[in-house]
């Protein structure tokens, strides 16, 4: 029987059950990838993330033509795509990995139910979590929305399965049904503004699997220690590899099985399994409050701060940095994320979903899940969230993080000059201090858009007008 083998966001060779299963006495396996048209897609890929796409397909392609195979490329409506394949090809089999945003779990209702009313053999495998969102409720058959709880019901249940090998040869049919070059879908940024991402990023499988090793043999040990500082290497850099699906969540997992220091990390991967979990129970919080009390909140959109903010000139150096980190590398450090947002929507009173925009379009690890909880968690509006009269103080954070301003002197150069006890307060530096370091005030750098002191007592008495609404439903 020939089979075909949809890839979606798990564009690696190891660990891929759907590939395996394609695989096992199969006549003939036909590995395809559909570019999906973008206007019946409720969340289009951003554009750092089409990037890392294109360097992610033609890596795949690489590592399909080493076992003999290769990638077949398409564009179009997924359904028409897979049954044109399959009339070109004569599959009888179809098999992919399940994804868990909602239009694509209502999609993949639809193309399997297709499928299936014609008579073909469809399976779908999870490829992507450690569990499966639906295996994991409380004891009174409800999700979960807190991680602490989650965290527990894991560590309770059976050890997640191991990766699988990959295949080391693929069967091929005769003739190979027509294919687009990937340059064809024009993933690529016209123009290019992507030269930091070339420089700190190289995507595909085969980097994934050597950052994860070396994370493993080296440097997760400091990972507890570390995780916070943006001024030093302290994490593992895996995100868009993960997102990508070019390591999966149980190669992480098993990878630090027995390694010293590594629960802390395990944490975050279970953490991950719990986005998916809230985005699959509560399929409206992309866009919507989960708690509901907080559809009343008194939002004060203002595009002039929100300009200041993507263009990281806000005049909190800390801040700052992180959105040209965000911009250059298309990457920011997760302290620095939750500062950043804690800003936007705290002391600018911006809707989080704005934020969220920007993160996805802008992000290589841009994960509907995992960017829709930790923007819902620092506004104070989802599971497990910081509560909103948490308001980080820029400062604080930056002399607490950066202590010595090298993360700031680094994405925010013509700070560079300033001495450690100034970098994160410039407005605050004696005149001298300033002139000799070259900062002019208002000229080269901004001060503070919004005061700190004001902006936490504005975003307080908004709170107030909310406090005590109604819970999630």
């Amino acid at each position: 029987m020939r089979a075909i083998v949809w890839f979606r966001q798990d564009l690696r060779l190891e660990d891929n059950p759907a590939l395996i299963a394609a695989c096992k006495d199969a006549e003939a396996v036909i590995p395809i990838y559909i570019r999906p048209i973008e206007k019946k897609s409720a969340w289009p890929l951003g554009g750092a993330s089409k990037w890392w796409l294109h360097h992610s397909l033609k890596s795949l392609d690489s590592d399909l033509r080493k076992v003999g195979s290769k990638l077949i490329v398409r564009q179009g409506d997924c359904l028409e795509t897979l049954l044109s394949i399959i009339e070109e090809t004569g599959a009888r089999r179809i098999c992919w990995n399940r994804r868990y945003e909602p239009k694509s779990i209502e999609y993949d209702k639809k193309i399997k139910a297709r499928l299936l009313e014609l008579g073909y053999q469809v399976e779908s495998f999870n490829g992507h979590l450690l569990y499966e969102p639906w295996e994991i409720k409380n004891k009174q058959g409800d999700p979960y929305q807190v991680y602490t709880a989650f965290w527990n019901q894991i560590h309770s249940m059976k050890e997640p399965s191991k990766p699988l090998n990959a295949p080391k040869q693929i069967p091929t049919p005769d003739k190979w049904p027509q294919s687009l070059q990937i340059d064809k879908l024009q993933l690529e940024p016209r123009i290019k503004w992507d030269t930091g991402l070339h420089a700190q990023w190289i995507p595909g499988a085969a980097e994934g699997r050597k950052k994860l090793k070396t994370f493993a043999r080296e440097d997760v040990e400091h990972y507890a220690s570390e995780r916070d500082r943006p001024d030093h290497r302290g994490t593992s850099e895996l995100s868009p590899y993960l997102c990508f699906g070019e390591i999966s969540a149980r190669m992480v997992w098993h990878a630090l099985q027995g390694v010293p220091k590594s629960t802390d990390y395990r944490r975050q991967i279970v953490w991950r399994d719990f986005a998916y979990h809230l985005l699959y129970y509560f399929p409206q919080t992309p866009n919507k409050n989960l708690k509901k009390k907080f559809d009343a909140f008194p939002w004060q959109p203002d595009k002039t701060l929100l300009k200041a903010w993507r263009k990281g000139c806000t005049g909190y150096p800390v801040v700052d940095a992180g959105m040209r980190q965000l911009w250059g590398t298309g990457w920011m450090h997760n302290r620095v994320r939750m500062i950043t947002a804690s800003l936007l929507v705290k002391h600018f009173l911006i809707p989080w979903q704005k934020g969220a925009e920007w993160f996805w379009d802008t992000l290589v690890d841009a994960d509907l899940a995992n960017n829709t909880m930790g923007w819902q968690w620092v506004a104070g509006c989802g599971a497990d969230a910081a509560p909103y009269f948490r308001i980080f103080n820029p400062v604080l954070q930056g002399e607490r993080y950066d202590p010595a301003g090298d993360y700031v002197r680094r994405w925010v150069p013509e700070l560079a000059g300033l001495p450690s006890k100034w970098i994160h307060k410039p407005w605050q530096a004696p005149d001298e201090i300033l002139s000799k370091a070259g900062v002019k005030l208002d000229q080269n750098y901004p001060r503070p858009v919004v005061d700190h002191e004001s902006g936490r007592r504005r975003a307080l008495m908004a709170y107030e007008k909310i406090k005590g609404g109604d819970r999630a439903k």
